[in-house]
């Protein structure tokens, strides 16, 4: 029996969560807000940066208001808080909205994707990045372990800002060293997390053949003192 998501992120009974880095969290905000409601638990769904307008399939609420939110959190499926709609994409809250969100409304999770990769495998943020909120209490990093044996500019999101943090050309193949290196790194992947939130990494489209690495860059990752976890999971998306 596959272990549930929440129970692996050890999920308290009541969070912030932002997820951050690149590599699937889209599929891990939707998966673990399905996993969540179905335990009976009042979800809000939302970003703070943008979505692909078709990823979003449950009801929506177009303000992030606080008390229209509550008045639209009757329970059933979760709640994703949309702000405006622009050509084939959605935006959402600003992280203080989120904020507000979390502190004045009964859900039990606001879970909230809180940057944009352009469907890469991982990501250094820019110097603005990622939009996380100050209140979050669990923040997950995602990096798809498919980046590893594959050039920086293949793999990677902003890779100017990876070749800075690693001194890795373009053109330089990433190695599982070099993935743990992008995401332990405070201006990488710990870019911006709240000192008082917890932090965990998802490594995710592992498969087979590339268990090996994520076993790997699991065991480095697991040493860091301001990582609390590390899962490793098969999960596809942006």
């Amino acid at each position: 029996m596959t272990t549930p998501l929440s129970r692996q992120l050890a999920v308290g009974d009541r969070e912030l969560i932002a997820i951050v880095g690149a590599g699937g969290k889209s599929t891990l905000l939707f998966a673990l807000g399905g996993e969540l409601v179905a335990g009976g638990r009042r979800v809000i769904l939302t970003t703070t940066t943008k979505m692909a307008r078709d990823q979003v399939t449950e009801p929506a609420c177009w303000s992030d208001d606080p008390a229209t939110v509550e008045a639209a959190l009757v329970g059933g499926p979760a709640l994703f808080v949309a702000q405006n709609e622009i050509p084939g994409k959605i935006t959402g809250p600003s992280p203080e909205a989120v904020n507000r969100l979390f502190c004045d409304t009964t859900a039990d999770y606001v879970v909230v994707e809180a940057d944009g990769a352009r469907s890469m495998s991982i990501k250094a943020p820019a110097a603005h990045e990622p939009a996380i909120p100050s209140w979050s209490t669990l923040v997950i990093v995602v990096v798809g372990i498919d980046a590893v044996g594959r050039r920086v500019v293949e793999a990677a999101h902003r890779p100017d800002r990876v070749a800075s943090l690693t001194g890795l050309a373009p053109e330089s193949i990433l190695t599982v060293r070099d993935v743990a290196a992008i995401i332990s790194h405070p201006d990488g992947g710990l870019a911006r997390i709240p000192e008082a939130a917890r932090t965990a990494i998802a490594i995710t489209k592992v498969t087979p053949t590339t268990t090996a690495s994520a076993t790997e860059l699991e065991t480095i990752l697991a040493h860091h003192p301001r990582i609390t976890r590390v899962v490793t999971l098969p999960l596809v998306g942006t």
